[in-house]
C-alpha cells in the first residue's frame, strides 16, 4: 500500500498543508489562517489554522487520515522547549497514530531549500529569525525576538527609514527622499504633520511600506541605502551566530533566504554576504523559491525513517505543478 506524508507550515498570517507519496509526488494541498499559538492561543491554532489546513489537504488527496505515515510541522511562535508538550497536546486532537514532529517554522525552510538537507535558513519578512542544522541534526538558533537585539525584518527597516525622516526633520542628519515617499504614502501635509500624525495614531507606517524604502535606494538615496544595508548586516550577523554554534566555518554549506524581504535583491543580500564570508567564506546563499511546507513533508519522510533528501526534487517539481493546477482551477 501506497504510504503518504504530510507537512504544515502553520505561519503569523497563514497556513499551509502539502500531502506527498513515497516518490516525491505531491498529492493534496489546503490552507488555514493565522496559526502562531503565542498570538492566537493553541485552541484557535487548531480551529482556524492547522485543522482547515490538514482536511482540506486530505480531500485534495482523495486519502484517508490513517494513510499518513509521517507529518512534520513547522510553527511559528514555537520558539522554546517549554513550549514542545503544549503544542504536542494541540496536534494530538488530530488523531494522528503516525510518527510526527515538530520544529520551529525556519527549520521548514531550511529543509525546503537546502540540497544537503542541512545548513542554516535565515528568514526575513515582517520580522526575522534564524536557525540552523547540522548532518546530526545538532541545532543552532538565536531567539528570534526583537526584544533581545535581534529585529531587522520589513518594521524594523521601515522603523529605521522613518528615524533617518526625523533626524532630516531635526536637521540632526542629512535630507532624504524617504521624507517624499512617507509622505505620499500617508497623504501628511509636511514631516511635522507626519510625525505628529504617527504619534497621534492619525497615520500609519508598518512593514507593508518597506517596498518603499527599497524603492527610494534603488534611485540612489544615500539614507535609504544605509538604512537597507544595516538590515543585511544584521541578518548576517544572526547567521554568523548560528554557524559558529554547528562550527559550520571551515564547511562548504547553504544559507537558505526565506522570506519577502529578500525580494529586495543585492542592497540586502550583498551586505549580508560579506558578513557571513567575513566567518564562512564557504557558505552558498540561497533564496527559497519553493514553498516551505515542502521542507515540512521532508521532515514527516524523516521522522518515518526514510531519507527526505532523495525526494526532494521531485518534490520540489511536483509540488509546482500541484500548487499551478490549484490556482487554474480556482481561477
Amino acid at each position: 500500500m501506497t504510504r503518504y506524508f504530510i507537512g504544515v507550515d502553520v505561519g503569523g498570517t497563514k497556513t499551509h498543508a502539502l500531502i506527498a507519496d513515497e516518490t516525491g509526488r505531491a498529492v493534496g494541498f489546503g490552507l488555514g489562517g493565522s496559526g502562531n499559538p503565542s498570538s492566537v492561543g493553541y485552541d484557535t491554532m487548531m480551529r482556524q489554522a492547522i485543522r482547515p489546513a490538514f482536511d482540506q489537504a486530505l480531500m485534495s488527496a482523495k486519502i484517508a487520515k490513517d494513510q499518513i505515515a509521517g507529518a512534520g510541522f513547522g510553527i511559528a511562535g514555537y520558539d522554546w522547549p517549554s513550549q514542545r508538550e503544549a503544542n504536542l497536546r494541540a496536534l494530538a486532537t488530530l488523531g494522528l497514530s503516525t510518527p510526527l514532529e515538530i520544529v520551529n517554522d525556519t527549520i521548514v525552510g531550511l529543509l525546503a531549500g537546502a540540497q544537503q538537507g542541512w545548513g542554516v535558513a535565515v528568514v526575513a519578512g515582517t520580522g526575522c529569525n534564524c536557525r540552523g542544522w547540522d548532518v546530526n541534526r545538532r541545532e543552532g538558533r538565536v531567539t528570534g525576538l526583537s526584544e533581545f537585539g535581534e529585529a531587522s525584518g520589513a518594521w524594523q527597516v521601515v522603523e529605521r527609514a522613518l528615524q533617518a525622516v526625523s533626524r532630516a526633520w531635526s536637521l540632526r542628519g542629512p535630507g532624504t527622499k524617504l521624507s517624499e515617499a512617507f509622505l505620499a504614502h500617508t497623504g501628511a501635509r509636511d514631516v511635522a504633520d507626519l510625525l505628529e500624525g504617527l504619534f497621534m495614531q492619525r497615520y500609519r507606517l508598518d512593514a507593508d511600506a518597506a517596498p518603499l524604502v527599497f524603492r527610494v535606494a534603488a534611485a540612489g538615496d544615500q539614507v535609504a541605502v544605509d538604512a537597507i544595508r544595516w538590515a543585511g548586516q544584521e541578518l548576517g550577523n544572526l547567521a554568523v551566530g548560528v554557524i559558529r554554534q554547528l562550527g559550520f566555518e571551515a564547511l562548504s554549506f547553504d544559507v537558505i533566504l526565506v522570506g519577502s524581504l529578500f525580494d529586495g535583491g543585492s542592497l540586502l543580500v550583498e551586505p549580508m554576504r560579506e558578513a557571513i564570508h567575513a566567518v564562512a567564506p564557504g557558505a552558498r546563499l540561497v533564496r527559497l523559491t519553493a514553498p516551505p511546507v515542502i521542507g515540512g513533508v521532508l521532515l514527516g519522510v524523516e521522522v518515518a525513517g526514510m531519507n527526505p533528501v532523495a525526494l526532494r526534487d521531485n518534490l520540489i517539481a511536483s509540488t509546482k505543478e500541484l500548487l499551478n493546477g490549484t490556482v487554474m482551477r480556482n481561477a
